[in-house]
């Protein structure tokens, strides 16, 4: 069920992570609010592995990542069914008053019930994160807050994921502002 992986975004941040997924070895469909038509040059930029697809089809996939941005959330995600499914929130454009005294991760997961819900892929800007993370001797660290099929799809992309538990604690540490947000470590070989 995790050998596929539906983004529902095809801006910057969605590309990146479908580049990650193909190079995690994953089967990736991708969408966006204006149909599969829109989007033939980001299907053959991104090359095979990669199929455009309605945002219903990418949200049936094993791993769902919302990559739109923050005020668009609700809209992307409005009338679909998880059932279990995991999903991924790559989301950190919002203002901190947005987010009424919680994580932006659980207001996100309000949006989506029924799946198991990760924060992770939202620290890195969108050019490193769809970068090889190979590099310096070393792999780049990516922060997951929850689910281990995801840390398996950055570690099988090659990256040294790091779960940092759940979305309360481990997600308010990835939100823009806060001590994680915009850096970018590499773990070296042996550490």
């Amino acid at each position: 069920m995790t050998d596929s992986v539906g983004i529902i975004g095809a801006g910057r941040l969605g590309q990146a992570m479908a580049r990650t997924a193909l190079r995690a070895g994953r089967r990736v469909v991708i969408a966006n609010s204006r149909g599969p038509g829109s989007l033939a040059s980001v299907v053959s930029a991104l090359g095979d592995g990669v199929s455009a697809g309605t945002v219903d089809e990418a949200a049936s996939a094993g791993i769902v990542v919302i990559a739109v941005p923050w005020d668009r959330v609700p809209e992307a995600v409005r009338g679909l069914t998880w059932d279990r499914r995991v999903v991924i929130d790559a989301t950190n454009d919002f203002a901190a008053d947005d987010l009424q005294g919680r994580t932006s991760s659980e207001l996100v997961a309000d949006l989506v019930p029924g799946a198991r819900f990760v924060k992770a892929g939202n620290t890195l800007g969108a050019d490193v994160l769809g970068s090889d993370p190979q590099e310096a001797g070393g792999r780049r660290v990516i922060f997951v807050s929850g689910e281990a099929h995801v840390v398996a799809l950055f570690q099988d992309a090659g990256f040294a994921a790091i779960d940092l538990g759940d979305l309360a604690a481990g997600g308010a540490m990835q939100e823009i502002h806060h001590p994680l947000a915009g850096v970018n470590l590499i773990r070296l070989r042996g550490a």
